[in-house]
């Protein structure tokens, strides 16, 4: 089960948050408060964990949504609070129009908005691919809401202007509308130029960021604000907030996916409480293509940071 939770972002942005697990047993009589809360909860969302345990905050990356989560989000919420968030441009988050919308501290302060108004923190922030940079770059911003922090396949060095460029053709090349969801799940995981073998995880995770529309299937978000949201970080390196992370933090990867293991290693080595983690038969969606090697690596370490 998940419920939404709404979320007040940077700039007054309306953010969709979702929360995984059945809420606490209370005493009898009302306790849902403005934002759908949990019990106990002040209307701003803040206040004890109650039994649900330590806080957990996933962030989806680029084209993601939070519904991604949901197999992890299950099996954390057997011993700790998970919520998943919908981020700007994404999923049922507000999707402003404005280019100015899309920075790296519009996203960032979301995630901080986010964990206060739940009453999250400190909490686990976890974090695949470009939520993984929004996750690093919160907990150097604000140790006092990130008591850990696992990254997940998200590369810290400058990628650079022609990945930009291949991009914008790689979303023009979409043979958009999609006249049903199958038609969804084969481009994407066989037909796409960029898949290098059949792949229907990689199908299904596309089939989830599709909505009806009067013409056919299209994506929940505009390709052009994914741009405008990839461009104020593929041009920059971001070793200098990792290293100010100073959370116990797990850096994962996929052995086919897009961080390389020398540059996680790396990553690791900068961290200045850096773990490392692989999962084998798993590309840059690791946590969705095999998500039992990705429990196996993650488990351990939550255990140890959130019970430890």
């Amino acid at each position: 089960m998940a419920r939404r939770i709404d979320v007040t972002g940077a700039g007054g942005v309306r953010l969709a948050a979702w929360e995984f697990g059945d809420p606490p047993k209370e005493a009898p009589g009302p306790f849902d408060g403005p934002l759908g809360g949990r019990p106990g909860a002040a209307a701003d969302g803040s206040g004890p964990q109650g039994d649900r345990g330590p806080g957990v905050l996933l962030l989806h990356g680029l084209m993601g949504r939070a519904s991604h989560w949901a197999p992890t989000a299950r099996w954390l919420s057997e011993r700790h609070r998970a919520v998943a968030l919908d981020q700007r441009g994404h999923g049922r988050s507000e999707k402003p129009p404005e280019a100015a919308s899309y920075t790296r501290e519009a996203y960032v302060e979301d995630a901080e908005a986010a964990l206060e108004q739940l009453g999250l923190a400190p909490a686990v922030v976890i974090g695949h691919a470009m939520g993984a940079l929004t996750a690093w770059q919160l907990a150097a911003k604000r140790p006092d809401l990130v008591r850990g922090l696992v990254i997940c396949d998200m590369r810290a060095s400058a990628i650079g202007a022609a990945s930009q460029r291949e991009w914008a053709d790689w979303f023009r090349s979409w043979p958009l509308p999609f006249a049903t969801l199958a038609d969804v799940r084969k481009w994407f995981g066989e037909d796409d130029p960029w898949v290098e073998r059949p792949n229907p995880s990689r199908g299904a995770f596309y089939a989830e960021v599709m909505q009806e529309a009067a013409d056919g299937w299209r994506p929940v978000f505009e390709p052009e604000q994914m741009l405008r949201s990839r461009e104020t970080w593929v041009y920059d390196a971001h070793w200098e907030e990792l290293a100010q992370v100073r959370c116990p933090a797990l850096v994962v990867r996929g052995l086919d996916g897009e961080l390389g293991r020398a540059e996680a290693q790396e990553m690791v080595r900068v961290l200045p409480r850096g773990e490392y983690a692989e999962v084998a038969d798993a590309g840059h969606l690791v946590h969705y293509d095999q998500p039992e090697g990705w429990r196996e690596a993650v488990e351990p370490f939550l255990d140890g940071v959130l019970t430890g």
